[in-house]
């Protein structure tokens, strides 16, 4: 097999070009954007629960020992956690840090879903764009008659696009959706081992619930659920 023939640029343009302005046009620039970041964020470290547990510890022992108007808050790498406990600190109320928690979770869970969406988009185009390719290959075909280096040439811009297509969308953009989306998975149930980890130790420190407060009942039953 003489892999120089599988490589045509103005093939690999047609679908990668065609691909990608499709999708951008599709998703819009702030999709495409958070794409890349969830796509970047692959090649960096995971979340590590165990570092940023370990790194809460003391603190949640000082808030069993001494309550939480005397708690020191030190950053735990974590920066939605330490927000939550921030607001813990100045309400007194786990209904602030659950509250806090959530908005963050919504807010990494709808950057994570624009980006799979988008990833998925693209890998839907790809194909498309291949044929789109290959229609236009098989277009330059001469009108006077089939010369047989154009029609070769024709051929093989035609399977090239095919491939190309089929290769960017099942070997490239559908496993960094699929990738993307099992990191987030991974990670948001992390994080919420952890959150509720603190819930259940900090109740015991937090004003009682108030019956008509909801959202204090859900934070305090969290855990439970």
């Amino acid at each position: 097999m003489d892999l120089a023939h599988m490589f045509d640029p103005v093939a690999a343009g047609i679908v990668i070009g065609g691909t990608l302005g499709a999708t951008v046009l599709r998703s819009g620039l702030a999709d495409c954007r958070a794409a890349i970041r969830a796509v970047r964020a692959l090649f960096e470290p995971k979340f590590q629960d165990d570092i940023v547990r370990g790194a809460l510890a003391p603190m949640v022992a000082q808030a069993e020992r001494e309550g939480l108007m005397r708690l020191s808050l030190r950053p735990c790498g974590e920066a939605s956690i330490d927000a939550a406990l921030t607001a813990l600190v100045q309400t007194r109320s786990l209904a602030a840090f659950a509250s806090c928690d959530d908005s963050a979770r919504e807010i990494r869970v709808a950057h994570a879903l624009r980006a799979v969406r988008t990833l998925a988009l693209g890998a839907e185009l790809s194909p498309v764009f291949g044929l789109a390719g290959t229609l236009v290959s098989l277009s330059q075909l001469p009108a006077e008659g089939l010369a047989r280096g154009a029609f070769m040439g024709a051929i093989s811009m035609a399977v090239l696009t095919t491939l190309y297509g089929l290769l960017l969308g099942n070997l490239l953009l559908a496993p960094l959706s699929r990738a993307v989306e099992r990191r987030v998975e991974s990670e948001e149930a992390a994080r919420r081992d952890i959150t509720n980890w603190l819930i259940a130790k900090l109740a015991p420190v937090c004003p009682p619930v108030q019956s008509g407060s909801g959202a204090a009942r859900r934070a305090y039953l969290r855990e439970a659920g």
